[in-house]
């Protein structure tokens, strides 16, 4: 969301980031929608201002006997109180409208994002361990779930349809004890978040707020009493600052959480059609940040260094690529993605993804910060710590043996009671 103040003093730069992004430039079309807005308001205020003066010249009027006067500055008031709702209706219809464009829009990329059509312009930043070698040919996640009698498809299909998974015994558990190391790390002594059990079920003004409405409402799944089912632990962690002033002292604000998330995935439609890694429902690990404008670049690497201390902790072979322009979020302004290494699919796949949003979702939820220098917006940063289910799914396919079993990594044998092999039971 936008400050049409800051467009109106830089539109050449508005529209060289908007160009970045392969849009159309906008700023001349924004501008004279705001002239017509601030002229329907100075409009407002003149008939209100004149409404009120022609009131009081009523009163002298009387007092001076000047009966045709004030018959005549009676009439004036009267057209005047009669036309000032349709003045407002004007005026509000004309901030609703400039507010929709503005809606639309996406954020503006960083001076240092690499430029790019789509993911082919992305920039690998850099690389964690290396690809393993295997003496026999590795399996997908899916092929060695239902080898091993603990991940099931169409048992889910016969609850909820396509897009999701039954897990049971070893993997069920491998999964909820990833989600629990995560959480242990980051809300720790070592990266300090706050861990939080945020509502999964939100209000219209919460999707808004993080930008999820109202562009990408297809993608999302809606109650029938009105509430969104969150696609992300993002949303409801950043809105907990919305409409507040929070001192500077209380900065950054570091917060994490472990919960559902649901996704229509509408615009998949063929696209990872088997396993778990494009699902109706997942869970998955968030971090969000709020913190000033002159600390958020620093603070959009630590969350990307602690997002990636999850899968060192796993030593899971993966590498950081930089998002170009064509490639980012419509909140972003700059994304780093953590793509893991998975050999069965013999591809790296996203598994986090960190972005900083600088002050373009706290416009949308009016979420500011107090300082020395007076009250600004807040900058927000979220990021991926990690997607429990690719997490998952990375294991599997890393820590697989050849007579199908899964070895669980050190870091999880605490969680896991023990364990130290799923294997078919």
């Amino acid at each position: 969301m936008y400050d049409i103040k800051w467009i109106r003093e830089h539109p050449d730069a508005f529209d060289r980031g908007l160009k970045r992004r392969g849009l159309e430039p906008v700023s001349k079309k924004l501008m004279a929608l705001d002239e017509k807005r601030r002229a329907a308001i100075t409009k407002f205020e003149q008939a209100q201002a004149r409404r009120n003066a022609a009131s009081k010249e009523i009163g002298d009027a009387k007092k001076a006997k000047d009966e045709a006067k004030a018959s005549k500055l009676m009439a004036e008031v009267t057209e005047l109180k009669t036309s000032l709702p349709t003045m407002e209706e004007e005026q509000r219809a004309l901030a609703a409208g400039l507010d929709k464009e503005l809606e639309q829009i996406p954020n503006l990329p960083l001076d240092d994002v690499p430029d790019g059509a789509d993911a082919s312009g992305n920039v690998e930043h850099h690389v964690f361990g290396k690809k393993r070698d295997y003496s026999f040919k590795p399996k997908q996640h899916f092929e060695l779930g239902e080898a091993l009698g603990q991940m099931d498809f169409e048992l889910a299909a016969k609850l909820s349809g396509a897009r999701f998974v039954v897990l049971q015994k070893g993997l069920a558990r491998l999964e909820r004890a990833l989600g629990q190391f995560m959480l242990d790390l980051h809300a720790g002594k070592e990266h300090r978040y706050t861990e939080v059990n945020p509502p999964i079920l939100v209000r219209d003004e919460v999707m808004f707020g993080t930008a999820q409405l109202p562009k990408f409402a297809e993608d999302q799944f809606r109650t029938t009493n009105d509430y969104w089912l969150i696609p992300t632990a993002e949303v409801p962690l950043t809105n907990l600052v919305r409409e507040s002033i929070v001192e500077e002292a209380q900065l950054p604000m570091r917060l994490t959480a472990c919960t559902p998330c649901f996704r229509a995935e509408a615009g998949a439609a063929g696209k990872d059609t088997r396993g778990m890694i494009r699902q109706h429902q997942f869970t998955k690990v968030e971090l969000v940040s709020v913190t000033t404008p002159e600390k958020s670049k620093e603070e959009h690497d630590r969350m990307l260094g602690c997002a990636e201390e999850v899968l060192k902790k796993l030593d899971l072979h993966y590498r950081v690529v930089t998002l170009c322009t064509g490639d980012m979020g419509f909140a972003a302004q700059k994304t780093y993605d953590i793509e893991v290494w998975l050999p069965g699919q013999n591809a790296y796949r996203e598994i986090s993804s960190c972005s900083n949003c600088g002050d373009f979702q706290a416009r949308r939820m009016n979420a500011r910060y107090r300082s020395k220098g007076g009250v600004q917006h807040v900058h927000t940063l979220n990021g991926s710590g990690v997607a429990v289910g690719r997490a998952l799914i990375a294991v599997m396919e890393t820590y697989q043996q050849e007579d199908g079993s899964i070895a669980v990594p050190s870091a999880l044998t605490p969680y896991m009671g023990g364990i130290t092999k799923i294997e078919r039971m």
